[in-house]
């Protein structure tokens, strides 16, 4: 499989390329960002660009379209050309190519203002009085309710998904992404739990947090899909005991298992 990865030097693109390099009898990496990596196939330039973009994807399978820009807050001008125009550019030019399947990076932010009120605002205030099994996770089916433009932009990569695998029969499976971190770790300077209190429910990070390695997979299993799997949309997340993100549906569609989990990091309890 020829797997072209955009945002190939960021975090989640490195991270991914290690792991898809493991199997070099089963994927054939080519990069693009804006930015290069002397020891990757990586192709500079900007997903902005249709002609360059329409270049790099020609003889591609499959597309990782991780490269965009900002996060929450950010302003509409540092929005609008990598991530509006920028993943236009993307699927169109794989339709062009005769690209099979486009996995696109989105992230968990588009439902992030349900985590702000009800159990889930208590699970990551760390004031829910129940157990971990107790509450109703946000679950890809629902209502986007997104926490900003930059979650909003996301929105609009996961409808070009629907329309180019409706319209044009890509397969476009969309990854919101949580909580992806350099430390690798859902330890947080600002946290305001006890990690020696194995019985509290965690912080944001620790509800959230997915290892470098889990996001990896989650890419993985998505390339593995069957190619019959034309549209779905799954959430990222580690093996965490107090996750507001169901990530269930990736593990019954394409076999997610999270090898990592934030309750890990907690220090040993000293009653044993």
């Amino acid at each position: 499989m020829n797997v072209l990865i955009t945002g190939a030097a960021g975090l989640i693109g490195t991270s991914v390329w290690t792991r898809l390099a493991d199997s070099p009898d089963r994927y054939t990496l080519k990069g693009f960002d804006l930015v290069g990596d002397p020891g990757r196939d990586i192709t500079e330039g900007n997903v902005a660009d249709f002609d360059a973009v329409r270049a790099v994807v020609e003889g591609q399978d499959a597309i990782v379209h991780l490269g965009a820009n900002g996060g929450p807050g950010d302003r509409w001008d540092q929005l609008r050309e990598s991530n509006l125009v920028g993943t236009y550019n993307i699927f169109e030019s794989a339709r062009e190519a005769g690209v099979k399947r486009v996995i696109f990076a989105s992230t968990g932010q588009v439902t992030w203002n349900y985590e702000q009120e009800g159990d889930l605002g208590q699970v990551i205030a760390g004031t829910y009085e129940g157990s971990s099994d107790s509450y109703e996770r946000v679950t890809h089916t629902q209502p986007v309710r997104p926490s900003g433009l930059y979650a909003a932009t996301k929105v609009w990569g996961e409808a070009l998904g629907r329309y180019y695998s409706d319209v044009h029969g890509i397969s476009a499976l969309c990854i919101r992404f949580s909580s992806v971190n350099r430390a690798d770790s859902p330890l947080s300077p600002t946290s305001n739990i006890n990690p020696n209190d194995v019985d509290a429910p965690e912080n944001r990070s620790f509800s959230l947090w997915t290892s470098t390695r889990d996001a990896a997979q989650i890419v993985q299993r998505c390339l593995d899909a069957p190619d019959d799997l034309m549209f779905d949309i799954f959430y990222s997340g580690s093996d965490n005991r107090w996750g507001v993100r169901d990530i269930s549906h990736a593990a019954e569609v394409i076999g997610f298992r999270p090898e990592d989990r934030a309750e890990d990091f907690r220090p040993p309890d000293e009653g044993g």
